[in-house]
């Protein structure tokens, strides 16, 4: 089994940064993409930024790129999102999975999920 706990959510105004954590513990992740989806309120939930873990090869949204970056620590078996130049558009509750096979971006493919941390960016 896989445990994910997300942390780093917060309020943040436009323009402003945070960086999330998602610490895993269980089975090793040597061999797991891991990504990083999001849902805002009546909306479905949606992709974000993924990392194949094994050789550290990244895929972001388009709406995210050049200001989000997702980076992991392996000795700390944790997976980060840096997010600069929040965007209120940016607000929703912020998950991280594991499990789904490289390449895949749908959260059907992911097996692995963490309890969410929310995200509010005010304009």
């Amino acid at each position: 089994q896989v445990q994910l706990v997300e942390s780093g959510g917060g309020l943040v105004q436009a323009g402003g940064s945070l960086r999330l954590s998602c610490a895993a513990s269980g089975r090793t992740f040597s061999t797991y993409t891991m990504a990083w989806f999001r849902q805002a309120p009546g909306k479905e939930r949606q992709f974000v930024a993924r990392m194949w873990w094994s050789v550290g090869l990244t895929y972001y949204k388009d709406s995210v790129k050049g200001r989000f970056t997702i980076s992991r620590d392996n000795a700390k078996n944790t997976m980060y999102l840096q997010m600069n130049d929040l965007k209120p558009e940016d607000t929703a509750v912020y998950y991280c999975a594991a499990g789904g096979p490289p390449g895949s971006n749908l959260p059907t493919a992911f097996n692995y999920w963490g309890q969410g941390t929310q995200v509010t960016v005010s304009s």
